[in-house]
């Protein structure tokens, strides 16, 4: 029996892509397991024999968020933009340039869910862990670039990222060309400061 035709593996999957449509797009106060549940199309003991209480949903759809927006989206895409590490430093924003022009555009769940739900709450707490790994591939790269201080360029490098976020979330559409010009001066202060 392969994954998708195993029923435990399906209704997971089912409940959980319901989730993360729904907890990305309206918050997690804002649905309820009813409505997960009903949209999923599966019955309230199948979402409880996946996932115990809701914060472990949301725990799931956090890790999921990682894998398609940290990791295939925001790292992956950048990469692919630059040949070296500054170029591709700099690429997130090209990247983020184009997230914010779309007409789906949902901000950062991450940054959402602590806003949400705290940093003392179990889904706040492992949003916290999310966001430095996004920081995890800004250190990364600030290193292959030889830059001074990784770990401080990283923590300045994504207040960068998150204020362009919220400032797209605001409205400002051109948020992620001017977070770029001062990602470029924050490169250009490390780089001079290491030599």
């Amino acid at each position: 029996m392969t994954a998708s035709n195993d029923p435990v593996v399906g209704a997971r999957e089912r409940i959980l892509a319901t989730a993360y449509a729904l907890f990305t797009r309206r918050g997690i106060r804002d649905v309820g397991i009813d409505e997960v549940i009903a949209k999923a199309g599966i019955a309230k003991a199948t979402l409880y024999r996946h996932f115990r209480t809701k914060d472990e949903l949301v725990i799931a759809v956090l890790a999921r968020r990682e894998q398609l927006w940290t990791f295939g989206f925001v790292e992956h895409r950048s990469h692919l933009r630059g040949n070296t590490a500054e170029e591709r430093l700099l690429a997130i924003f090209d990247v983020f340039d184009e997230w914010f022009a779309t007409a789906d555009f949902e901000a950062c769940t991450f940054i959402n869910v602590l806003v949400e739900m705290g940093p003392n709450h179990p889904t706040g707490r492992a949003s916290i862990v999310h966001l430095d790994r996004i920081r995890d591939v800004v250190r990364a790269r600030a290193i292959e670039a030889d830059l001074r201080d990784p770990e401080e360029f990283a923590r300045s490098w994504h207040i960068l990222m998150k204020g362009s976020i919220v400032a797209a979330t605001e409205g400002d559409r051109g948020a992620a060309r001017r977070a770029q010009r001062m990602a470029a001066a924050l490169i250009d202060q490390y780089r001079s400061d290491a030599a």
